[in-house]
């Protein structure tokens, strides 16, 4: 159930409310819409206590929601959910390109790659300055040295700028560099990150987990809003199946369910399902063609010297190349390319 405490309510009213659910040993969590705070209940209370709620004159809606993601519900938001960061708006007929390479290595590599892309319909720029890896001795990134040239470079490509988080202790350094944070796919489930992420009032990229289902990975979402962000894109990108061709199976029928069951934007990042860069273009038509909002594609200039994931990482002038084919799949579909 959501509770929905009306906007001109001070914050002895929402105590009060507050106070009432915690002496029925309710749990609960509060986060803020434009149209007030909002108070998320697991199900609804015994019938007294929705007597005695109904009687305070602060609450505008009491809403019962039977989901178990709520706040990311169509029950609770029928229309779609319309992210504008800095111009560039996420979910609506436009679809935007987000790319970069998977890491930060050095100020030229940044450089190099952001000057090809600025200029190649990319709106996003991602690079990642921390790096989960299955190798303790793989390069990890370069960490806040590496967020600072990300920042920086962005005065002269001017795109959005992007990066994965990974500690609650570097939630704030990494939000106050960048456009948008993203959760990555082996992080879908570190709730203590998301409810950091909650609170942190940049737009978040939610990567599906690897074994993770459609409400295992909404219910994630929900974790960050109920947590005060609403501002949450869901992303795709492959899960672990018995297939060995791919580095992981793209399940493109997953944004075609999300759609159904939430408001949020979705994007497909087909580089970490393919793990291959021959099949990323097929890959990438195929997500616009099913709905997606966006695509997170990995780019280096020189992939045989990529400290991380060079083998799913396309050429700047690949890239290119394909967003101009990427362009008319959009438009057969009543889209377009941002």
């Amino acid at each position: 159930m959501l509770i929905t405490i009306k906007k001109e309510s001070g914050s002895q009213v929402l105590a009060q409310v507050v106070e009432t659910l915690l002496s029925r040993g309710l749990h609960h969590c509060i986060s803020s819409t434009e149209e007030g705070v909002i108070i998320g209940l697991e199900k609804p209370p015994a019938q007294d206590v929705m007597e005695e709620l109904n009687g305070m004159h602060c609450i505008s809606e009491m809403l019962p929601i039977h989901t178990p993601w709520k706040l990311a519900s169509k029950a609770f938001k029928k229309e779609k959910t319309l992210l504008t960061i800095k111009g560039v708006t996420i979910g609506g007929a436009e679809v935007v390109m987000m790319a970069g390479p998977c890491t930060i290595e050095s100020k030229q590599q940044l450089q190099s790659i952001a000057k090809k892309l600025a200029g190649a319909r990319v709106k996003v720029f991602r690079a990642s300055a921390f790096k989960p890896r299955t190798s303790p001795y793989s390069f990890q990134g370069m960490g806040a040295k590496g967020l600072e040239l990300h920042k920086m470079l962005q005065e002269e490509h001017n795109m959005l700028i992007e990066t994965e988080v990974m500690d609650v202790r570097d939630v704030e350094m990494v939000a106050s560099h960048v456009d948008i944070v993203r959760i990555g796919a082996r992080n879908m489930q570190n709730f203590t990150l998301l409810k950091e992420v909650g609170a942190c009032g940049k737009p978040v990229i939610l990567k599906r987990g690897i074994a993770a289902t459609v409400e295992e990975w909404l219910m994630s979402a929900e974790y960050i809003m109920a947590h005060g962000n609403h501002q949450v894109i869901l992303c795709e990108r492959g899960i672990r199946t018995f297939e060995n061709s791919t580095r992981s199976t793209l399940d493109l029928s997953s944004v075609a369910v999300a759609q159904l069951l939430t408001h949020l934007p979705i994007i497909v990042d087909p580089s970490h399902a393919a793990g291959r860069r021959d099949i990323i273009p097929a890959l990438s038509k195929a997500a616009i063609a099913v709905g997606a909002d966006g695509l997170l594609i990995e780019v280096h200039d020189s992939p045989l010297d990529a400290k991380c994931d060079g083998k799913q990482a396309l050429l700047p002038e690949e890239l290119t190349a394909l967003c101009i084919e990427l362009d008319k799949v959009a438009r057969a579909v009543g889209r377009s390319l941002q």
